[in-house]
């Protein structure tokens, strides 16, 4: 995997380590970057299907701070498109968990653009994919099936 880092605190080699065992963006590199928040921290990434690039912002300075994940819809009952969103709570303590995460997110649209050969516009399928599995030592390309099939086993 080739990793960039822009952080001191986070130099290649410890980016590397903290996305061991997750799967690889075969072709595109891994930049690290830092996230200037004005009043919170959020999670931001994003993959550069042009230039090849998944860039990974983490929050600098660094505290714990939660953030709501969205990982499905359900249909309202009645007429109209209206949907009922599903969310879990999560608490990100260390800037691994940080990378791990949005490496996972935006893994999931490479997956889908580069692999299935999809629309890679997936938001929920690559937030359920990231919420299921960052805390995981290892994650496989069977991981990103079932989160598209939304089960988990």
């Amino acid at each position: 995997m080739r990793v960039v880092s822009e952080l001191i605190e986070l130099p290649p080699g410890t980016v590397r380590r903290a996305l061991s065992g997750l799967p690889d963006a075969r072709g595109y590199r891994v930049r690290v970057v830092a996230l200037r928040y004005r009043e919170r921290l959020h999670l931001s990434a994003w993959t550069d299907f042009e230039d090849r690039t998944i860039t990974l912002q983490v929050p600098q300075p660094f505290f714990p701070f939660g953030e709501v994940v969205p990982y499905a819809a359900r249909r309202r009952p009645g007429k109209g498109m209206k949907f009922i969103w599903l969310t879990e709570g999560v608490t990100f303590r260390t800037p691994r968990e940080v990378l791990r995460f949005l490496y996972l997110h935006e893994w999931m649209h490479w997956y889908l653009k580069e692999r299935l050969g999809k629309k890679s516009r997936a938001e929920t399928a690559c937030d359920r994919f990231a919420l299921w599995n960052y805390r995981r030592r290892t994650v496989s390309e069977v991981d990103a099936e079932q989160a598209l099939r939304r089960t988990l086993t």
